[in-house]
């Protein structure tokens, strides 16, 4: 299981910083921003591989599943 934050949010946010920057605003002056979309992953095949069973709970609030 992969839990943490979803890499295209990420990207869009760090393309915003940039534009900020390019546009003139120092770096110190930019707020420190965390992320704002988290994801699940599962990886049911290598859970299986290493005999661990994940509950459907989780499994039904996974973003992706890997079979």
């Amino acid at each position: 299981m992969s839990y943490g934050a979803n890499l295209q949010s990420a990207t869009r946010q760090l393309g915003v910083l940039a534009g900020k920057v390019l546009a003139g605003t120092a770096p110190a002056n930019l707020p420190i921003e965390r992320p704002t979309k988290f994801e699940l992953i599962v990886n049911l095949k290598t859970a299986e591989t290493l005999g661990v069973s994940i509950p459907s709970a989780i499994l039904a609030g996974a973003d992706e599943t890997i079979e």
